[in-house]
């Protein structure tokens, strides 16, 4: 299996040896194999020039998974060349706007891929203030009630829509849950990210494994066990080193990012969601991830290709 990082210009990738630049990320992904691309790699706040969360998983040439969908990430799914007709599998990890909030406008831009398959998609149940995936599904599509209920075709596929297989995850599942199973194999585990129900997911393709640390503040041994030989390992660097008080019971530090990685044995470390907090000395952060983890490091930045093996 061969590893490639191809980035737009102005990424920045961090490596203990070379990578080879294959192809620019307009030509991403390659007509064979696996590969991660980042639709967002900002957070929350307009103040990063990023758009939020989002990544696809692209097998031979196709986007077959997508892994969350953030303010932002509507305009990338378009610019990566993405097919809303293609996924076998939506993954929200969890119901903050900047993994969530474009998902109703990819679901417009559907209606026009002529897609006849029913799409599964896996989320968290509730917890909290934070309703589940299927009641949060409702609160939009649902006729007469929901704010976009004229997709309500969605939720049973009527009216030419295709219809949503929703699978919740509850919160307190101790062991991985299979969401998706065939030649794409998708398994969820709950992660820990304060009041906030999340959701990890791990797509596995052959002898290929891309694992998503969604956000979660790096206490789940669990976690780092469901990561364990992860070819690609994405997480979510929020904070800087030295956080305090709220930021660690939602977000991990960096050098509790390395830690997970390298027990897990990843072979490469995608890093991604940054705020400005975490960006003010993004070198400084890095290498305190360097500093304890010796595999591949991948900064990321809006539409980054991580080429996993062709």
């Amino acid at each position: 299996m061969t590893q490639r990082v191809c980035l737009p210009l102005m990424a920045l990738v961090l490596t203990a040896a070379p990578i080879a630049f294959a192809h620019s990320a307009g030509r991403c992904p390659p007509s064979e194999g696996i590969a991660l691309q980042v639709l967002g790699s900002g957070g929350p706040i307009a103040d990063d020039g990023r758009a939020s969360t989002g990544y696809i998983v692209w097998v031979g040439g196709r986007s077959r998974v997508l892994v969350d969908a953030g303010g932002g990430t509507f305009l990338r799914f378009g610019e990566a060349g993405a097919s809303f007709a293609d996924l076998d599998f939506v993954g929200l990890s969890h119901f903050h706007t900047d993994h969530s909030a474009d998902f109703p406008a990819l679901l417009k831009s559907g209606n026009f891929s002529g897609r006849e398959a029913n799409l599964s998609v896996a989320g968290p149940g509730p917890g909290g203030p934070f309703p589940g995936l299927g009641a949060w599904l409702d609160s939009m599509l649902a006729g007469g009630t929901g704010a976009y209920g004229y997709l309500s075709g969605y939720l049973d596929g009527s009216g030419g829509l295709v219809k949503l297989m929703p699978r919740e995850i509850d919160r307190d599942t101790k062991q991985p849950e299979t969401v998706l199973d065939g030649d794409v194999r998708i398994d969820a585990l709950p992660v820990p990210h304060g009041i906030v129900p999340a959701l990890g997911f791990r797509v596995t393709v052959g002898d290929v494994s891309i694992v998503f640390a969604s956000d979660q503040n790096g206490n789940s041994g669990a976690f780092t066990e469901f990561a364990s030989d992860a070819s690609v390992l994405v997480m979510h660097l929020a904070v800087p080193e030295g956080a305090t008080g709220t930021a660690l019971q939602l977000h991990a530090q960096p050098s509790r990012i390395a830690s997970i990685a390298a027990e897990a044995g990843a072979g490469t470390l995608v890093l991604s969601h940054f705020m400005a907090r975490s960006l003010r000395d993004l070198d400084g952060n890095v290498d305190v991830v360097r500093r304890l983890y010796d595999g591949n490091v991948v900064v990321a930045n809006d539409l980054s290709c991580v080429v996993v093996s062709d």
